[in-house]
């Protein structure tokens, strides 16, 4: 089924928009974060260190939430927790504008960091396993492509609204997602796998065990490889983005404009791995957009020209975030459903200490006063890494139902 086709399935294409202008919405808010610090370290006086920390402290948030949501979703079920995360960080968005500490505000964006994170992993599962198999990895990429949307909202929201009335009306918009979740309310379901497997709801520490256990654990340590290197490199690279585009000359407007044209170069980069990762397979894609990101990484830090500058960040974005689809399409495929949203969630758990490490070790190379060239030859090493882990120690899941042997496996 090609992705038109995979559209024109009313049930699914209600399934993937409704999850993915929740997704939107959550990439508003991350990419937000990104665009406010560098307005607030402005207006508060923050060092490189202190923005790494606001920076950082989500990303603690979002390694929680992932972690708890992903073990009450295989309990209470998929819609439930989505819809109370998405509730989480809506409120604790538009509370933060009315931050007037630097501790304060740090304390709201470790809550919406939970609600953030905790989203994720839930509709990526949710999506997984209420389309069929052969449109499964297609299906979730699509979803994962709405983040390039919410940043680009983000962008639009930094080059048009931050300027002109603040940092804290950004935040204050940050709550509309709280209106779409009483919208979900009715709009979305269960998938039919979580449904059939009422009757075997396993308990914490059963579902946990069974992501260890000798089927899964080889799966378990690729993934949380995988993950960790992704997100560190990911966080570190883009929340930094418009401070690094200041520290290579640019105003901020200027700044702004170029992340904006970079950020769309994200929506080619989904669509392109979304048609290969049905035709080639996971871990193709991984593989050669992952290489290639760490590749451009090092273009974009070498870069002394706006034309390189944008070229390189182009290429940056279009590979890493089309990574970032696969390994979203990936990670659901590796455990049955008593305990995918246990999985998914513990490895997306993991990958978010890698969002907590990045951002705040640019801030301290950045304070430290590295060469920004440094600091993404850094980040070149970790995403290798995370591909090499693929193609060696990964198994390809194309076409592959993990619950096919589910009874077998959890015993």
């Amino acid at each position: 089924m090609k992705i038109s086709a995979l559209l024109r399935e009313p049930k699914q294409r209600k399934l993937l928009f409704s999850a993915g202008l929740s997704w939107l919405f959550d990439a508003m808010e991350v990419g937000m974060i990104s665009f406010i610090v560098t307005a607030l370290a402005v207006e508060w006086h923050l060092g490189a260190q202190q923005v790494g920390i606001v920076m950082a402290i989500n990303s603690i948030g979002m390694a929680v939430g992932a972690a708890i949501s992903g073990l009450l979703a295989d309990r209470y079920g998929r819609r439930a927790i989505l819809i109370w995360t998405l509730l989480i960080f809506s409120i604790a968005s538009g509370l933060s504008a009315l931050a007037t500490s630097f501790v304060v505000l740090c304390v709201l964006r470790f809550i919406a960091g939970f609600g953030l994170g905790g989203e994720l992993p839930v509709a990526t599962t949710l999506v997984s396993e209420s389309v069929p198999i052969k449109d499964r990895g297609r299906a979730v990429v699509l979803l994962e492509s709405f983040w390039a949307f919410g940043w680009i909202a983000a962008a639009l929201i930094a080059y048009f609204v931050i300027p002109e009335y603040g940092w804290r009306m950004a935040f204050v918009i940050g709550t509309f997602p709280a209106f779409y979740a009483l919208y979900l309310r009715r709009a979305i379901q269960d998938s039919p796998t979580f449904n059939k497997q009422q009757s075997r709801k396993l308990t914490f520490k059963t579902r946990v065990a069974s992501v260890w256990s000798v089927k899964h654990r080889k799966s378990t340590i690729t993934l949380w490889i995988l993950w960790f290197t992704v997100v560190f490199s990911y966080y570190g690279m883009f929340l930094w983005l418009p401070s690094i585009m200041l520290l290579k000359g640019f105003d901020l407007v200027t700044s702004f404009q170029y992340i904006l044209i970079m950020t769309l170069a994200q929506i080619p980069g989904y669509f392109t791995a979304a048609y290969f990762i049905e035709k080639f397979g996971r871990k193709f894609v991984l593989v050669v957009y992952l290489l290639l990101t760490a590749l451009s990484a090092v273009w974009f830090g070498n870069a002394e020209t706006e034309g390189i500058l944008i070229a390189s960040g182009i290429c940056l974005s279009f590979f890493n975030l089309g990574a970032w689809g696969g390994m979203y399409a990936y990670t659901p495929e590796l455990y049955p459903s008593t305990v995918r949203a246990t999985g998914v969630g513990l490895a997306a758990s993991f990958g978010r200490v890698g969002g907590v490490i990045g951002p705040f070790l640019v801030g301290m190379l950045v304070a430290r006063e590295v060469a920004i060239t440094t600091v993404f030859m850094m980040f070149f090493i970790t995403i290798v890494i995370g591909a090499l882990t693929v193609l060696f120690f990964g198994k390809e899941t194309k076409g592959i139902d993990p619950d096919k042997d589910a009874a077998t496996e959890i015993a």
